[in-house]
């Protein structure tokens, strides 16, 4: 897709394929090359083959399902299998994609099948002409980038949640639920696949390879801080979003039940009319007052009687 050729400190120029491949043969010092290829172009991943010696374990990446973040060392090379979300990222749990990356002192190769927002963000970045140490700090970069988009939705899901907190306390439930579950599950999705990068990177620090400097190694420490802040902002929502699903299915159960009440009251006091109009409306002789003059109104006092009771009662079992 693109391809920059940097010197120390200096804005990257644009480098084509081929050039590319004759920098590499040249061996120059002093700078360093990043290439960024699509893998759903079939010729992208045949160019990579045929003109860059890189690791086994990239090419295999390549193919890899969407799984946890890695960042391995593979002798002199610097790997990692990075997930992030989709350019057109809309909260849904399926907008989330790998990156496969390779890195060593003078080359930086990363591909994606999607575009995505992270990567977007430093090509972006460098076509505003910023300028870069190494590929250790381009790598540094991209992490940052990703921690910017991990908070830039954590933000834009604090401000949906705050949406459905405030009509829950304003006794709205309407479709809460399910945006809420909707977004827990995208949360959730988001840090079982972000989380491990951290670590994995903190781990890889504590014995990194030899062409990484003081200061890269410092960067990248840095990187991986504001990354695992950004990934303990979205588990600290996960949880304020599970309290409001609680708080919403209490909620929900409360007027379930005052739903249900109602619905008893009503049959309590239909019950004295089913009853005695049952028993009255049978034609068998014997029918208490059937030839009583006031027969009529003393049914009527006994079934309100009624009524009255099982009312006094049924209103006596209303919950609190």
């Amino acid at each position: 897709m693109c391809g920059y050729l940097f010197a120390p400190d200096t804005a990257g120029r644009p480098i084509e394929a081929e050039a590319a491949a004759a920098w590499l043969e040249a061996k120059a010092d002093g700078s360093f090359l990043w290439l960024h290829f699509n893998t759903s172009n079939a010729a992208a991943e045949r160019w990579i083959v045929q003109k860059l010696a890189l690791p086994d374990a990239f090419h295999e990446s390549l193919h890899a399902e969407l799984g946890s973040t890695r960042v391995e060392q593979s002798g002199d090379w610097l790997l990692a299998n990075l997930n992030d979300v989709l350019f057109d990222f809309a909260f849904d749990a399926s907008h989330v994609s790998s990156m496969s990356l390779c890195a060593e002192r003078r080359l930086m190769v990363s591909a994606r099948a999607k575009a995505l927002r992270s990567i977007d963000r430093l090509r972006e970045e460098v076509r505003r002409g910023e300028t870069f140490r190494s590929t250790a700090d381009l790598l540094a970069h991209l992490l940052r980038d990703q921690a910017v988009v991990m908070v830039q939705i954590v933000r834009d899901s604090t401000t949906r949640v705050n949406a459905v907190e405030d009509g829950l306390l304003a006794n709205r439930v309407g479709s809460s639920r399910a945006r809420l579950g909707a977004l827990r599950r995208v949360l959730v999705r988001l840090q079982r696949l972000l989380a491990p990068e951290p670590a994995a990177l903190f781990r890889l620090l504590s014995r990194p390879p030899s062409w990484l400097s003081e200061q890269d190694v410092q960067d990248l420490r840095q990187a991986a801080e504001e990354f695992s802040a950004a990934v303990a902002d979205s588990a600290a929502l996960v949880e304020r979003v599970k309290i409001l699903q609680e708080e919403l299915a209490a909620l929900l159960n409360e007027r379930t039940n005052r739903t249900l009440f109602v619905l008893t009251v009503v049959t309590v006091l239909a019950l004295p009319f089913n009853v005695i109009g049952g028993l009255f409306g049978m034609n068998v002789g014997g029918i208490p007052f059937a030839d009583h003059t006031s027969g009529f109104w003393i049914v009527v006092a006994l079934v309100t009687a009624f009524t009255v009771a099982a009312g006094v009662w049924a209103l006596g079992k209303r919950p609190q």
